[in-house]
């Protein structure tokens, strides 16, 4: 049996998780009372031969004292030894205005006397206990519907009951990601954007990965990432966390970042690790110039 608690602010992508998980064989209640969540743990443990998957979408719209009692209610959940894990989808503030916006819904906190972006910035705090104790936090600012259902698929539904890791490449440019729980700079390596012949490939491309394989630098930083994660992931994991996300940044995400992440994510698969790899600012060119 297993217990999936989804949670996050509004405009993030809850809906979307939460029809993905259904889709995937769970059995979804969306905007549950959280004060209920033991008695449903209780029930599932009596019932778990009718239903071993369940997704319950928590957000907001609870009272703001259960939402406050949220690490006393979740340990009423574990004492009954109900497996259970927590997913929190979030966005930046910029994005989930512009989602707003564009859709032209109103927010369930907005009111006359708060505006929406009071209610962006209060929905959070009410959120917070929630987001503290989450396994996996999902931020959604730079993914679409589609993305973020293959990364449910992918990180929660399909999931082993071993530790989950994400190796993402980013670009400075745009700020670390906010799921990040790990972040390593590549920025010192030698850049192959000053190269104009290599400036329209990516660090996947074999042009970038032969020229960064051939730099003393790329080969000392992948060995000391390389080691530093075989050695302290496992203790991650011994410790309870079920999913981890390592970013990798550089400049602009298109070419160091890229190269590195694809290069550790195929040496932790080779090392028996469960890795999904993606790629937060990697946008191809519309026609490569070889």
């Amino acid at each position: 049996m297993k217990l999936i608690i989804l949670s996050g602010r509004s405009g993030s992508g809850k809906s979307t998780a939460l029809q993905a998980l259904e889709d995937l064989g769970y059995y979804c209640v969306d905007n549950m009372p959280l004060g209920l969540l033991p008695t449903l743990a209780a029930q599932l443990q009596e019932e778990q031969h009718h239903i071993d998957r369940i997704a319950v979408g928590i957000d907001a719209r609870n009272l703001p004292s259960q939402l406050q009692r949220f690490p006393d209610l979740l340990k009423r959940v574990r004492d009954l030894e109900v497996p259970c894990e927590i997913i929190f989808l979030d966005a930046d503030d910029a994005t989930l205005l512009k989602r707003f916006s564009a859709t032209r819904r109103k927010h369930p906190l907005s009111n006359d006397d708060l505006s929406l972006t009071e209610a962006i910035s209060r929905e959070g705090e009410l959120l917070a206990n929630i987001r503290a104790n989450a396994h996996l936090v999902i931020d959604t600012s730079s993914l679409d519907v589609h993305t973020l259902r293959d990364l449910i698929s992918e990180r929660v539904a399909g999931r082993r009951d071993r530790l989950s890791l994400m190796v993402q490449s980013f670009g400075y440019k745009r700020g670390v990601p906010n799921d990040a729980d790990l972040v390593f700079d590549v920025r010192v390596l030698p850049n192959p954007y000053w190269d104009e012949t290599l400036r329209p490939f990516s660090g996947r491309d074999g042009e970038v990965i032969q020229f960064l394989e051939g730099q003393p630098e790329s080969r000392a930083m992948f060995d000391d990432i390389s080691r530093f994660l075989e050695d302290w992931l496992p203790y991650y994991e011994t410790n309870d966390r079920t999913y981890m996300t390592v970013a990798i940044g550089c400049t602009g995400g298109r070419h160091r970042s890229v190269f590195m992440s694809e290069k550790l994510a195929q040496h932790l698969r080779d090392a028996g690790m469960d890795v999904q790899i993606r790629h937060r600012d990697l946008v191809l060119p519309a026609e490569k110039t070889h």
